[in-house]
């Protein structure tokens, strides 16, 4: 349900048709696949080759053209740099050991003029209390451990990890879920838990 919104809030500021896209911590390529649909050329990179086995899989099951490679942010950067018109990354920064290291990473890889989009968790109360303490432990959505509050990042954190890099955030939206609809839905207002932000890359 959280994917659609992923999509139309990268469409809102790079056109998928024709567009050369890497995903990095595809994952399972839900995101991958539906930007492909878009009309993009789609790469999706992850260090499972589980997760990338399954990937392939529901492509070819689905005919979508998805390339899927087994690598990390850091070093597909350093055969891969300025190559691409759009880089995302979703719910995947809050996982690794120095965001500002994949952050980094991630910026090499767009290229001049290009924008790259992520979604990740903030570092608040709220969200600890709605990923950690409800998500894993009350309602059992996602495993115990999956998350570590001390990883979360603050929208301010990662802005200040683009800017030596040549990017500049231009939006930030929160994605809240509305228990009576089950269902999530794109909010300007309210960013204190997951959130997604777009940043484009300096001529």
């Amino acid at each position: 349900q959280i994917n659609p919104l992923r999509i139309d809030f990268v469409e809102s500021y790079y056109p998928l048709q024709d567009a050369k896209v890497l995903d990095v911590g595809c994952g399972g390529g839900l995101a991958a696949e539906a930007m492909a649909k878009r009309g993009s050329l789609v790469t999706g990179i992850d260090i499972s080759p589980e997760m990338l086995k399954t990937a392939k899989l529901h492509a070819r099951e689905c005919k979508v053209k998805v390339t899927y490679l087994q690598s990390h942010a850091e070093a597909f950067a350093t055969k891969h740099a300025c190559e691409f018109d759009l880089v995302t990354c979703f719910e995947m920064i809050e996982h690794v050991p120095d965001p500002i290291q994949t952050l980094r990473a991630l910026s090499q890889l767009v290229r001049p003029g290009g924008w790259l989009v992520i979604s990740t968790i903030n570092r608040t109360l709220k969200a600890y209390l709605g990923t950690v303490l409800v998500a894993e432990y009350i309602l059992n959505w996602v495993p115990k451990g999956t998350h570590d509050y001390t990883r979360f990042i603050k929208p301010s954190e990662v802005a200040a990890g683009l800017r030596p890099e040549g990017l500049d955030v231009k939006s930030i939206e929160g994605v809240v879920y509305q228990p009576q609809y089950k269902q999530f839905k794109r909010s300007t207002s309210t960013i204190d838990m997951n959130y997604q932000l777009a940043a484009r890359k300096s001529e």
